[in-house]
């Protein structure tokens, strides 16, 4: 009886862990890493798919679906176990997934062969990801499905997405029992939309997420302890639309197109509504993206059994509670593109909600460098991705290969993430009533999963350990596994995120002169083409910039 952790052990996106038992490989979620992850992880799948017997699918976000296609792919003959609700996202999901590879792999391929290369293919395509439909099989919530050989699986309402679900999972090997609860993404508390997370209440082992393990979530003014109305929700996207629209600008959302698209719209709906925003009679509010309008009306018709009491009150009076007249959605391209051309202020929704494909990135194009507009996020934003970058303050960054600075307002909309933080994960935690033999850490950072491992070991005195990638256990034999306390305490992330970037100051401190050298010694050359020139120019203005920058704000006596 096996554990082993392919993704999101010490990272953020790609989930993956594989439990075998009496014979059986069951996979929990395959997801696609993405940012840094991948860079770190790869995409391929690090096991033999035609060996996997059951995969149990938490949620339909690609961080956790992404892979589904590849795995059926490389052979994967078995089914596939999630909410109905589930398999109506994957359907458009994964085919969106494999229509994106294939045209990553269509432009990278036409870049290979201009440099006398082979051309690439992609990791699946959109075939690929309708034939991976066929091996889905509905589980309803609270219902007990049995897998052969003695195991059971229960999906449980999780509070994350529309049928997202946390799994308990019995196991039987001879006269061994043992079982573990998979946390899925713990779903924050009040949000619009959908219900709270169940809570479970025994387990021998559990694999539990740590997104914001080491955050609170900032609360809006007006929360009532921790609990957020939807009107304070909605009074706060108000204020940065309202101030936003008398400097004329747009609001731009990079917004995931599943979930949080929905999230939003029904806020809108209250401000618009209400007249949250008193200034304006009108706010055109545009949804740019295939995926989203697509989404949505998926959401729309997954009503009953998902919805939470505020929600079907509405629908109880006839009311959808995400649409509006303002609202226009998009999805032929030249109408996206005139979206750019348009002078009255507006609110454009649009994915990628982390900024690294779609139809975002040209909205980000045309208004980070306007100082009346706001780029408003209202998700997580993984470490290497674009939208971490201009949420961490990037004064410039590069779209299409032209240099955009950025002098937009850049905010964060409090409260309506869509995973829990320290305090959501701790009460999942707790609402077990006896203690848990051992909590798996993962789906954080390398610095927030064992950071969070040593927490919950230190504060709740539950035995927990952040895995790594690859790391497999023996769940019969509990003396091998490496306790949180019996290793160092693990430091503060900031502190040590602090520590490692003075580190990699003092490597770098003699590196900027020769740098300097270089781009001299490069601009003299008369033989420079059109492209290396534009190019060498954006580098030299992004550093002279970014030296200008860092002279005003650390020129003087330091605090």
């Amino acid at each position: 009886m096996n554990i082993t952790f392919f993704g999101a052990a010490q990272q953020v996106t790609g989930s993956c862990t594989l439990v075998e038992c009496a014979g059986m490989y069951i996979l929990i979620d395959c997801g696609l890493p993405q940012g840094n992850d991948e860079r770190e992880s790869g995409l391929e799948l690090p096991f033999d798919a035609s060996a996997i017997d059951y995969l149990l699918l938490t949620h339909a976000h690609i961080d956790h679906s992404g892979r589904i296609p590849l795995l059926v792919k490389n052979g994967f003959k078995g089914k596939i176990l999630s909410t109905p609700a589930t398999v109506d996202l994957c359907e458009i999901m994964l085919a969106d997934s494999g229509y994106i590879q294939e045209m990553e792999a269509e432009w990278k391929s036409r870049k290979q062969k201009r440099a006398g290369k082979r051309g690439v293919e992609p990791l699946y395509t959109v075939k690929d990801a309708q034939r991976s439909m066929h091996h889905f099989q509905d589980c309803e919530y609270e219902k007990v499905f049995d897998l052969g050989q003695g195991c059971k699986v229960r999906f449980v309402d999780a509070g994350h997405l529309l049928g997202s679900s946390s799994i308990e999972l019995w196991l039987q090997e001879g006269t061994e029992k043992r079982k573990l609860v998979f946390s899925g993404d713990i779903g924050n508390l009040d949000q619009p939309l959908i219900k709270d997370p169940e809570y479970i209440d025994n387990a021998d082992f559990v694999v539990m997420e740590s997104t914001y393990g080491n955050r609170i979530h900032k609360k809006p003014e007006g929360a009532i302890g921790n609990a957020v109305p939807t009107e304070v929700r909605a009074q706060e996207l108000a204020d940065i639309i309202e101030r936003t629209f008398k400097r004329g600008g747009n609001v731009i959302i990079p917004s995931f197109a599943v979930g949080r698209t929905q999230e939003i719209l029904y806020l809108l709906r209250i401000i618009i509504e209400r007249s949250l925003c008193p200034s304006f009679s009108q706010i055109p509010v545009f949804v740019d993206s295939p995926l989203s309008v697509k989404a949505t009306h998926v959401f729309a018709g997954n009503i009953f059994g998902y919805m939470d009491e505020e929600t079907m009150a509405l629908v109880n009076k006839g009311i959808n509670p995400i649409i509006f007249p303002s609202l226009i959605t998009i999805t032929d391209v030249e109408d996206s593109k005139a979206l750019n051309m348009r002078k009255e202020s507006c609110v454009i929704i649009s994915s990628s909600g982390m900024c690294e494909a779609g139809r975002i990135k040209h909205h980000l194009k045309h208004n980070l460098w306007r100082p009346e507009c706001t780029v408003l996020f209202s998700g997580y934003q993984a470490g290497g991705t674009l939208g971490r970058s201009i949420l961490d303050g990037a004064r410039h960054v590069t779209l299409f290969g032209e240099q955009i600075d950025v002098c937009c307002e850049v905010c964060e909309l409090n409260g309506i993430s869509g995973h829990a933080d320290q305090e959501g994960l701790v009460k999942w935690l707790t609402a077990f009533t006896k203690e848990p033999r051992m909590a798996f850490i993962v789906h954080g950072d390398k610095e927030v999963a064992p950071w969070f491992a040593s927490f919950v070991s230190r504060t709740l005195g539950i035995h927990a350990y952040a895995p790594s990638p690859m790391e497999h256990y023996d769940l019969l034999n509990e003396a091998s596994f490496p306790y949180t306390g019996e290793l160092e305490e693990a430091v503060l992330p900031y502190l040590r995120e602090l520590s490692e970037a003075l580190e990699l100051l003092e490597k770098q401190e003699h590196t900027l002169l020769g740098v300097v050298e270089r781009m001299e010694k490069a601009g003299k050359q008369k033989d420079l083409d059109e492209k290396k020139a534009v190019r060498l120019t954006n580098a030299i203005t992004r550093l002279a910039s970014d030296l200008e920058y860092l002279k005003i704000k650390w020129g003087g006596d330091v605090d």
